[in-house]
């Protein structure tokens, strides 16, 4: 039996093992100089003047919302993204606002967003479904012309751009996931990025606590302050990533590009194996952008059969979202958003990772094209 095709995976090396094993070995794995060394090097890549290390992506968007003081305002957002990126508004104290989405790229659509912006809307999240951009020039006007911060959820978009500038550098703040699944990973892991110093500031210090002083700099040899000596100035939080994280996060970065482009020829070839199916299509890819091509979607109306399809043929799939406006903790924010609402029931993810195989590529396209093709329907319907 042919093993099974996984949805997504993480690609590691012996340059992870060996920043795994020389960071142990240093017996300093709290936050400190990896931390550090990977703070610069992330934002030189993406073109901030700052970048922050965090826990979690959920993390940098409370934070960044925090320093947006969206507290009792209302916070635009789309519906079209996982869970914890509105979660990190209500943790701000802010109101979420559900935007619908473009059909053809489960963006936010802007014109949605014109239409709910009112006196006490204060910020907009801006999530880059799958890693493909926002129609950032239009957002970006938009949330000019009323003084809204902007948010970048970029948790899909690690290595994307627009217009050749990288996402996540264009909003008020960018923030990235370095989840398990995602393009580059850290176990778990996160980074805000921002061009403004205050904000980078207050970042670093509610990630510890509020403590103003962090445990590196207060402890390392050639310091002369006393290691107690530090101040609270604000409730802060437990949101530090550390340097077993920070050495993964740098080995990495090393191969994220190749991965990258891994990706953009896998997705390549699924858009020329689906491009005469008539039953099925994928998302659409801007001019204006190079995705990150974090995940590949299909769309199709009989969602639930190809699921069953698949994962009989030895092939995970899987849906990226349920609606954010649908789920029970976000029901007195609730509205009718007609597109995600039809859209969400046609999805489904496919696997797409830098280590998927040609060959393994070769039998989810045939897997899909089987099943569009009706013959797998009539099997399921006769079983």
């Amino acid at each position: 039996m042919e093993d099974r095709i996984r949805l997504f995976r993480p690609t590691f090396g012996e340059a992870e093992k060996k920043a795994l094993c020389d960071t142990i070995d240093s017996r300093w794995v709290g936050r400190g100089p990896r931390t550090i060394a990977f703070e610069e090097r992330f934002a030189d890549y993406i073109g901030t003047s700052y970048a922050v290390s965090l826990n979690s992506c959920t993390a940098a968007l409370h934070l960044g919302l925090l320093c947006a003081e969206v507290e009792g305002q209302e916070v635009l957002t789309s519906t079209m993204t996982f869970v914890s990126s509105t979660e990190a508004i209500l943790l701000a104290g802010g109101r979420p606002v559900f935007c619908d989405i473009e059909p053809d790229t489960l963006n936010i659509s802007v014109e949605d967003m014109a239409r709910k912006i009112t006196p006490t809307t204060r910020a907009v999240v801006v999530t880059h479904y799958g890693g493909q951009s926002c129609d950032l020039d239009s957002l970006l006007e938009l949330a000019a012309d009323h003084g809204l911060s902007v948010i970048e959820d970029t948790a899909h978009g690690c290595g994307g751009s627009y217009q050749g500038r990288m996402l996540g550098s264009m909003g008020t703040t960018g923030c990235f996931s370095f989840q398990a699944t995602k393009n580059m990973t850290t176990g778990e892991g996160g980074m805000l990025v921002t061009d403004d110093e205050s904000i980078a500031q207050r970042v670093r210090k509610l990630r510890w606590c509020g403590i103003t002083s962090p445990t590196w700099e207060r402890f390392k040899v050639d310091h002369v302050q006393r290691g107690w000596m530090y101040d609270a100035e604000e409730v802060g939080w437990k949101y530090e990533m550390n340097d077993l994280a920070a050495a993964l996060g740098l080995a990495q970065m090393d191969r994220l590009e190749a991965c990258n482009e891994r990706r953009r020829e896998l997705m390549i070839r699924y858009r020329e194996a689906f491009a005469d199916v008539d039953d099925i299509d994928m998302l659409a890819a801007r001019d204006y952008a190079v995705s990150s091509c974090y995940n590949a979607v299909v769309r199709l109306d009989d969602r639930e059969g190809l699921y069953a399809h698949l994962d009989a043929s030895g092939i995970d799939s899987n849906v990226h979202f349920y609606p954010n406006h649908l789920f029970r903790i976000f029901r007195p924010y609730t509205t009718h958003l007609p597109v995600a609402e039809r859209e969400w029931q046609r999805i489904l993810s496919i696997p797409l990772h830098p280590e998927l195989t040609d060959g393994e590529q070769y039998r989810v396209i045939d897997a899909v094209r089987t099943f569009a093709q009706g013959e797998s329907r009539k099997s399921v319907v006769a079983g």
